[in-house]
């Protein structure tokens, strides 16, 4: 009975006892169905955009990938400038802004049929959509506390399910496949913008000293977890924090972000390179490409939290930085040799290749938030942080054109290239990381060899 007890206390509340009571407290709460409200509008956009454009405002394919390839430069630029302005005004307010400024364009999209009109609105429509992201995560950074890596994996457990209740509502709506079922997608996407404004306004704003790790020029000493260094690590050395307040100004944070672009390559392997190879060179059956997605969604919600133990502190998210490396080289490698077997062993072996790039992507999701955090100057945090944003953003205007065009296009040698080189970009990210925290040699190396 003892032992039943003690297992029970070492894995914790579970999922939904957690969601009712997350780090944070009650906005904590609130903004996370927020979130999951506002991922479900997304779930529809996703789902229904590239139709409502094709038959609805009947955009050539050629115009429509323009269209979001501009959209997601455009969201590039969202990362940092909602972190800018959060060095300015509360981020509460930001959120609701961004909101309200997706509710405005999407609406304007229903009014809009030509391309030329449609470029600037969507456009606009994906730099909020990626500066609220931003807010988003700079609110848990300084709602949640020290306990911001299990509000992430929350945050990423409420999102997924969100998004898969999306897109469920809107394959109705596609099955159904009228012009007024297009357009009620669209507007119950631009409704969901409406609600997670709401919910945002009914949360305080967090307070911005709360979560603090360092503080520039070492002044105050860093707030540690028990999983972080005593003594000379758990926050950036005081060299690199006192560089000042602009992360463009330091080339270590700059590395860092740099090197989190292919840190990120897992989404555009799911969506673009696991379903594209699959019917361009295996002989798996094409009914799969469905299970990859579902794969994702399912493993997301059920593992986010037990995953993110293994990124909490500064040891952690080192060591999770090359176990992505290790779970993406093998994903790589299984899709290399699914070109070799018969349609059940190449469908078996993508299956494998998709719960692989899933679990890099749990590993990833938390580490790369967690170090971020760590390794920005307090006073120049919310800055930092929209810099940082810019690395997914970029990844995924990059990520797909890099896959198909170079990767898939080199066959089964391109993925075993593409695996190497993201295990060896793992490894230099976490040794800098480690440095810049000021963990040392030898410290790192005991810190990425233990739990």
């Amino acid at each position: 009975m003892r032992r039943g007890e003690t297992r029970g206390k070492e894995r914790g509340p579970g999922l939904l006892a957690q969601l009712r009571n997350p780090p944070g407290g009650r906005d904590a709460r609130i903004m996370l169905l927020a979130l999951a409200v506002d991922r479900t509008g997304s779930g529809l956009w996703a789902a229904s955009s590239v139709l409502y454009l094709t038959f609805v405002t009947h955009l050539s394919a050629q115009q429509i990938g323009v269209l979001l390839g501009v959209a997601g430069v455009a969201g590039i630029a969202g990362s940092p400038l909602a972190g800018r302005l959060a060095g300015r005004f509360p981020v509460r307010s930001l959120l609701i802004g961004c909101h309200l400024l997706r509710l405005v364009t999407l609406g304007l999209v229903l009014v809009c049929t030509g391309f030329d009109a449609l470029l600037p609105v969507i456009a606009v429509t994906y730099l909020g959509d990626r500066a609220a992201k931003t807010l988003e995560m700079l609110f848990a950074t300084r709602a949640a506390g020290e306990r911001r890596a299990a509000y992430q994996a929350l945050s990423r457990s409420a999102a997924n399910a969100g998004y898969g209740v999306g897109a469920g509502i809107a394959a109705i709506g596609l099955a159904v496949g009228t012009t007024g079922a297009y357009r009620v997608l669209i507007l119950g996407n631009a409704l969901s913008f409406v609600v997670a404004a709401v919910l945002v306004w009914r949360t305080g704003e967090p307070a911005g000293g709360a979560v603090e790790v360092a503080r520039s020029g070492g002044t105050a000493p860093a707030a540690r977890g028990e999983d972080e260094p005593k003594g000379e690590g758990g926050g950036v050395r005081e060299r690199d924090s006192a560089r000042g307040g602009s992360p463009w100004r330091d080339r270590g944070y700059l590395k860092f972000v740099l090197l989190d672009i292919p840190m990120n390559l897992d989404d555009s392997i799911l969506a673009v390179g696991l379903p594209l190879w699959l019917v361009n060179r295996t002989s798996a059956p094409h009914a799969l490409v469905p299970a990859f997605l579902v794969i994702n969604t399912v493993l997301v919600v059920v593992l986010q939290l037990s995953v993110s133990k293994r990124a909490e502190g500064p040891r952690r998210a080192a060591r999770a930085v090359l176990l992505y490396g290790v779970l993406m080289l093998a994903c790589c490698g299984f899709l290399a040799v699914a070109v070799r077997g018969g349609a059940w062993v190449a469908g078996a072996v993508l299956l494998a290749a998709a719960l692989l790039v899933t679990l890099a992507e749990l590993m990833r999701s938390v580490s790369s938030w967690e170090l971020a955090v760590l390794l920005a100057p307090q006073d120049a945090r919310a800055a930092y942080l929209g810099v940082a944003g810019m690395s997914q953003s970029i990844q995924k205007s990059a990520g797909p054109p890099l896959l198909t065009g170079v990767v898939m296009a080199a066959g089964p040698a391109g993925w075993l290239v593409l695996g190497a080189a993201v295990a060896g970009l793992a490894v230099a990210q976490s040794r800098g990381c480690a440095r810049r925290l000021g963990l040392g040699p030898a410290r790192a190396g005991a810190a990425l060899a233990t739990q």
